[in-house]
């Protein structure tokens, strides 16, 4: 079963669930780092703002089971982004990103984050190859970085791509913080409050419970947003899947790493009530396509003993993450016919600094002002090929695995989002769906969406 170091002895904020219908300004729904931190921005300009969680607590979804990497350093993206957007919008998304850290620190305790310095790292002339190109977008957009072949890893690499001055922070104490800060400032949070439905043309919601909340906008900040379908990005994201594991170790690093090869691993250290601890992971595929997901954990818990000369893991954990077509999250207003819905969604794996970037755009947005990174973010931008295609395969891929659910799973539960029979994670101890990677524990219960409604286990 899941069990992610950031929830590890962590005390949950004492927050209740809904137990009333209300009236706010702006409603919401989802209680990881983009729907607190969007709290905490928008209560601080004077806002009466609602914010709904599922779980037991916030940060206890995706967030809680991130890397907890806090850098503008996305992977080898900056090379992948110039082959769609110019430089000066690909400057842009750095300078969003590097801000909106900047700005989030100001107000963050010493406890929940450490400054370190980011690596990309290559040990193939693949990856290698991808890092010399990464350094040439850094060098076209005004990008610091430093190539260099000295790093901490036990192994030598053909290269490596530093960049300076970045952060890790422990996820959920840091959501917490702003969660603190949030109800500080006038924000009403509430936890075990499922949203079921959305009635748009009436601006307001229903609750699991039947309470019901009217909202003049809302944001939904829910990972797999529940009313994407509005512009189609139900379509137009993937969801992928990746794994960590965290052991006890002697030594804290001084830097965070990924590699750019074919078998990407990402790398850092944790110290956790004085004890520091290795974080390793990787190994990524489309959420729900794999029922034997042990083979994952296996293969990385073997690599981490023998390449590192690490002890057992004690801590397993997956998590998943949208994709766009284009590399840029899905932020801002739905689509312009509809102002009065904000999404965030399709972090690509790097949900922490671009949560801290959708929190300013949506909440410069909501107060009328201007982000200058709104339009590059736009959930409506005009990229109709590539996400004509992305919806393609993704409608393709939902109605393979829904006829084919029915004939090899027939007596798996349906998913309770559109119909697609699940399969049974036996690593994880949970039902997954493959067509839009909904996640239930083996109670039923949802555990991800877009799923809103617990599977029927009889």
């Amino acid at each position: 079963m899941q069990n992610s170091l950031w929830l590890h002895n962590v005390t949950p904020l004492s927050l209740t669930s809904l137990s009333a219908s209300l009236n706010c300004d702006v409603c919401i729904v989802g209680g990881g780092l983009t729907g607190v931190y969007t709290a905490y921005l928008l209560a601080n300009k004077g806002i009466d703002v609602v914010l709904l969680e599922a779980k037991s607590s916030v940060a206890n979804g995706t967030t809680g089971h991130s890397t907890g990497k806090l850098t503008p350093q996305h992977g080898a993206v900056y090379d992948l982004l110039l082959n769609t957007f110019n430089e000066e919008e690909v400057r842009t998304y750095y300078d969003a990103n590097a801000t909106a850290i900047e700005n989030a620190l100001h107000d963050a305790t010493a406890d929940t984050f450490q400054r370190v310095d980011s690596y990309l790292y290559a040990t193939t002339e693949q990856g290698a190859e991808k890092i010399k190109k990464e350094i040439e977008a850094y060098k076209k957009i005004g990008i610091q970085g430093i190539e260099t072949t000295d790093t901490e890893l036990p192994f030598d690499v053909i290269t490596a791509l530093k960049m300076e001055n970045t952060y890790q922070i422990h996820p959920t104490k840091f959501t917490n913080h702003f969660a603190k800060l949030a109800l500080k400032a006038g924000a009403k949070l509430f936890v075990n409050t499922r949203v079921t439905k959305l009635i748009i043309d009436e601006n307001r919601l229903l609750t699991e419970n039947h309470f019901e909340v009217n909202f003049k906008s809302i944001v939904l900040a829910t990972h797999y947003p529940i009313e994407a379908i509005k512009g189609l990005q139900i379509a137009k994201l993937s969801i992928d899947r990746s794994y960590l594991m965290a052991t006890k170790t002697a030594e804290i690093l001084k830097g965070q790493y990924l590699s750019t090869d074919q078998s990407s691993r990402t790398i850092r250290t944790a110290l956790i009530d004085h004890q520091p601890y290795f974080i390793f992971g990787g190994s990524s595929h489309v959420a729900g396509a794999v029922q034997n997901t042990q083979f994952y954990y296996e293969m990385l818990e073997k690599e981490l003993m023998s390449t590192f000369d690490m002890p057992k893991p004690e801590y397993l954990w997956s998590a998943q993450d949208p994709n766009t077509a284009d590399y840029i999250p899905y932020v801002g207003r739905i689509s312009e016919s509809e102002p009065r819905i904000y999404i965030a969604t399709g972090y690509r794996k790097w949900g922490l600094s671009n949560s801290l970037v959708a929190g300013e755009i949506i909440s410069t947005q909501i107060t009328e002002g201007q982000h200058p990174a709104q339009y590059l973010y736009s959930p409506s931008r005009n990229m109709f090929g590539k996400t004509f295609m992305r919806m393609l395969k993704a409608i393709g891929f939902t109605v393979s695995n829904l006829a084919e659910g029915y004939l090899m799973r027939i007596e798996a539960p349906k998913c309770t989002h559109l119909g697609c029979k699940t399969q049974w994670n036996e690593a994880d101890e949970t039902w997954d769906c493959p067509c839009h990677g909904s996640r239930f524990d083996k109670f039923g219960n949802v555990i991800e969406g877009p799923a809103v409604y617990p599977l029927s286990l009889e």
